[in-house]
């Protein structure tokens, strides 16, 4: 019996359609302490949650970086590494979560709502971890590009660059903790009784 491949159609169409959203959702940005806060985030750790580290990192890293490359005005090397930065929220996101595994709660028998959100509560836990990981492991990965770009281009201002970026990047970070978990609980069980988790 041939193993069936990873990238079917169907789960590249929801990837393609994951990736949208967090492209949506970096739209919608403002200035807050010398950055920018947005929500796009909380949509990176539910692509994780949703789809596992190689698909929702996909979701999360393309539609960031494409946001970066065709509406931030970045070039393509910052596109590039925000693409990677965000493939990697995602992907430990759900590595910690354990939501992609075979005895994650994604496969849960039965389509009840009930046995659902049992399943849910069960693993809150480590599903609040994991976001908590994963926003955290993004903070630290745009406050280590923030420093070398510092030190490469404005090596006065590197720590000052860094502290005005910070508070914004925390805002994001815990707006993104609160609010995956909460999406992710309210979406998951209609998209197993629909059955679209099974095909994913």
């Amino acid at each position: 019996m041939s193993k069936k491949p990873y990238f079917t159609i169907y789960r590249i169409t929801f990837i393609a359609l994951m990736a949208a959203v967090v492209y949506v959702l970096t739209m919608f940005r403002f200035p807050l302490l010398g950055s920018k806060v947005h929500f796009a985030n909380a949509a990176c750790l539910l692509s994780g949650l949703l789809f596992g580290p190689v698909g929702g990192g996909l979701a999360a890293g393309l539609g960031s970086g494409l946001y970066d490359l065709l509406g931030g005005g970045y070039g393509a090397v910052e596109a590039l590494i925000t693409t990677v930065s965000k493939f990697l929220m995602a992907a430990i996101c759900a590595w910690v979560a354990g939501t992609h595994r075979a005895d994650g709660h994604l496969n849960v028998p039965g389509a009840g709502f009930a046995a659902q959100y049992r399943a849910l509560w069960r693993s809150a836990p480590r599903i609040v971890i994991g976001c908590v990981v994963g926003a955290l492991s993004y903070v630290a990965l745009y406050m280590l590009k923030t420093m070398i770009k510092g030190f490469l281009y404005t090596p006065d201002a590197v720590w000052a660059n860094m502290a005005a970026k910070l508070p914004a990047s925390m805002i994001n970070a815990v707006f993104a903790m609160a609010v995956a978990p909460v999406l992710y609980a309210a979406i998951l069980p209609a998209l197993q009784k629909a059955g679209v988790m099974k095909k994913l």
